[in-house]
């Protein structure tokens, strides 16, 4: 069993009266393996969030059938097991990040010595050294995220599901977040989170799921789909393009009398280098273009803005 599986799942949301329901999510099915990494991305309204509701239990869908931890999700079984994050966490704002730490370890059964040798070490972690003692209303967005992501892991869950993880957080707290949740997935919890932060997808991630309008498009290891999307380039000089020159080749002038062609495979690649060589050509570069998520992201929605 699978810690998440999600099986023609179909949510609808009222609109108001006499207008038609909206929905949200259209017969989604997904899985998430044992001690796997899953980037659920999507442009806004993708059915990102209220998929993640339901795996919580907050939300009930119309239709399908969906298991957290071998549970039906929303049960007291599955929630134990679950550390998470919500879209907009929100806090008693004159409470300390320290004392909000306590509270969410004690509604997990945490004892009181446990919870004291464990909340220091997360705050630190997280970034929040200095700070445990400050009430949270004088806390920015990307604080209270520190706080969010530290109060998700510290009963050290096996499942975290995490909404919208690095919103609001600088380049510093997203390296110290990245660095926590690799920290938990080499300690085999399984991760489930929604970003529209790709890169930080493209570091974290062993798979994607993409959705739009509440349907699954795509899902992929990363790794192989980084890989289909990496371009080999040559850059050179000549007279002309040999007739000999690889077909589907893609050339452009980058200016100063030069030329770059474009391949999309290794052994065409190195055949083109070889051709070019043969007929007298300088070459000036060759390498590799790393296709970016972004542009995947991009292209596979037709150009959304997320």
């Amino acid at each position: 069993m699978r810690p998440i599986e999600v099986e023609n799942l179909t949510v609808y949301y009222r609109r108001g009266f006499g207008k038609p329901r909206l929905k949200a999510v259209d017969g989604l099915s997904l899985g998430v393996n044992e001690g796997e990494v899953v980037g659920f991305i999507g442009p806004n309204g993708a059915g990102k969030s209220t998929t993640i509701k339901v795996l919580m239990g907050f939300i009930f869908p119309q239709a399908g059938r969906v298991s957290v931890l071998g549970h039906p999700a929303g049960s007291v079984a599955a929630k134990r097991g679950i550390g998470y994050l919500p879209e907009v966490a929100q806090y008693y704002p004159f409470m300390t990040a320290t004392e909000v730490l306590f509270l969410y370890g004690s509604a997990q059964k945490l004892s009181r010595k446990e919870l004291k040798r464990r909340i220091p070490a997360l705050l630190e972690k997280v970034g929040l050294k200095g700070r445990e003692q400050e009430v949270l209303r004088k806390f920015s967005k990307g604080m209270l995220q520190r706080v969010g992501i530290a109060q998700a892991v510290l009963g050290q869950p096996r499942l975290l599901i995490l909404d919208e993880v690095t919103s609001g957080l600088d380049p510093v707290g997203r390296r110290d977040i990245r660095d926590l949740l690799l920290e938990r997935k080499r300690e085999g919890a399984t991760i489930f989170f929604s970003s529209h932060e790709l890169t930080e997808v493209a570091r974290l991630c062993d798979r994607i799921i993409l959705v739009d309008e509440g349907k699954k498009l795509e899902e992929h290891p990363l790794k192989e789909l980084l890989d289909r999307l990496c371009t080999f380039f040559i850059t050179f000089r000549s007279d002309g393009l040999p007739a000999s020159l690889s077909k589907g080749a893609a050339v452009d002038s980058p200016g100063e009398g030069l030329l770059r062609v474009s391949l999309k495979d290794n052994e065409t690649f190195l055949r083109t280098l070889d051709i070019l060589r043969s007929n007298g050509a300088e070459i000036v570069e060759a390498g590799t273009d790393r296709g970016s998520l972004e542009e995947y992201f991009v292209q596979a929605i037709g150009g959304k803005i997320t």
